[in-house]
């Protein structure tokens, strides 16, 4: 029969084997161990659809890439002189975005003009949410009542109203974005929300743009659901806009800014109408055909 100072002993030595294999290599060199990385922070960051165009699988890699490298989200973030990271400024009406001005990164759609900067090489998609979910480079567009089923991954997807598109982001298919969302997080991979004010998605040209393309002048002027300044209002363009124009007619006689005009155009990517006054060239546009519906 053991001694009880033996068997004291022997239970010692079992813990003393225990803690040794517990002992990490850096532990054992006396350095502090290194920090623990959820796994995979980029999983699942890639196309996961078949179907896409060669261009829209390089603006997701080019988007992934920021998911890996851990960029931040920051107001503002992206819209510098050239597509890339740029440090943000501050949301008045969000206080998490305090840090915003230390942070280099992405806003939602400073992370599409890079990806797609990076996918085209060239920067096709300059300016915010709005202005890249109506760009004249949509190659099709899809209402948010046909959901997911068409898109390719590529397509770009955007949240809030007609006069008010505030959140972007690029699909990567079965169900999955990837997004610079909100102060305070980096770019991520999200389901994709389609309740709440999902407005649409469209997928993009890189290539020539088709059509007869104009570019507008003045600021807040609002396109119109009919020819009529009593219609109701769908978009106001923040300055100069370069629009397509699919056709013009002659509708309500229009006085602004010292011209009168009764022509209007239609502007497909925005289902919307402009009185030509507002609209660089002539009163009747060249080249671009009669309305005839």
């Amino acid at each position: 029969m053991r001694s009880r100072a033996g068997l004291i002993g022997v239970i010692m030595g079992v813990l003393a084997l225990l803690g040794g294999a517990a002992t990490s290599p850096a532990q054992a060199a006396g350095r502090p161990p290194a920090a623990v990385t959820a796994p995979g922070a980029d999983e699942g960051c890639a196309v996961l659809a078949p179907g896409a165009s060669a261009a829209a699988e390089r603006a997701v890699a080019a988007a992934c890439a920021q998911v890996a490298a851990g960029v931040w989200y920051t107001w503002g973030g992206g819209h510098g002189p050239q597509p890339g990271v740029s440090y943000g400024k501050v949301d008045p009406t969000d206080p998490a975005s305090e840090h915003d001005p230390e942070r280099l990164g992405f806003d939602c759609s400073g992370l599409v003009r890079y990806a797609y900067a990076q996918a085209a090489g060239a920067d096709i998609l300059n300016g915010d949410a709005s202005s890249q979910y109506y760009t004249p480079r949509a190659a099709a567009r899809f209402t948010a009542a046909q959901g997911l089923a068409p898109l390719l991954p590529g397509d770009l997807l955007a949240w809030g109203t007609s006069q008010d598109l505030h959140h972007i982001a690029i699909y990567l298919g079965a169900g999955r974005m990837v997004e610079a969302r909100q102060s305070g997080t980096k770019v991520m991979v999200s389901d994709v929300r389609l309740g709440g004010d999902y407005f649409g998605a469209l997928r993009v040209n890189t290539g020539a743009v088709t059509g007869h393309v104009f570019t507008t002048w003045g600021t807040g002027v609002w396109t119109k659901a009919q020819p009529s300044t009593r219609a109701a209002r769908v978009y106001a363009f923040p300055g100069p806009t370069a629009v397509r124009i699919a056709c013009q007619k002659h509708a309500e006689l229009v006085t602004a800014d010292g011209y009168t005009n009764d022509a209007w155009s239609y502007l497909p990517d925005y289902g919307a109408w402009m009185t030509n006054i507002y609209i660089q060239g002539p009163a009747w546009l060249d080249g671009v055909p009669t309305c005839t519906s």
